[in-house]
């Protein structure tokens, strides 16, 4: 039996340059349709819809990533050379410490503005 999961519904202002920038990233398509796209990354799912109206500098969309090593997965990023200023759309930050249950963690904001927070997975929720 399959197990249950739960996926981020992202949106796009176009497919063709989400499929792209995320593929640097490593991503691949695992399908797409003209209002549905879902792409792969080391067995995790990302969906996404389109928002051809959206503003990157306005938009509130977000999705988390936990995982045990934060390290290898923005180095491999950040070698993707797509990133900006740090004031800019898309960026990454570097690795922080937060306060918490976090060990550590970075964002990446892609270039729809949504954010995401990679973190390093302290053990149980």
């Amino acid at each position: 039996m399959k197990q249950s999961r739960i996926t981020a519904n992202l949106p796009s202002r176009d497919f063709d340059a989400t499929e792209a920038f995320y593929a640097a990233l490593g991503f691949e398509r695992a399908y797409r349709g003209d209002g549905w796209m879902i792409l792969h990354f080391d067995g995790l799912l990302v969906e996404f819809f389109p928002h051809p109206d959206l503003d990157p500098k306005t938009s509130w969309f977000s999705a988390g990533l936990r995982t045990p090593a934060i390290a290898p997965i923005r180095d491999r990023w950040a070698a993707a050379g797509c990133w900006s200023e740090e004031t800019d759309i898309p960026r990454l930050t570097g690795i922080t410490d937060p306060a918490g249950d976090v060990p550590g963690m970075f964002c990446m904001i892609d270039p729809d503005g949504s954010l995401w927070r990679i973190m390093e997975d302290g053990g149980p929720a």
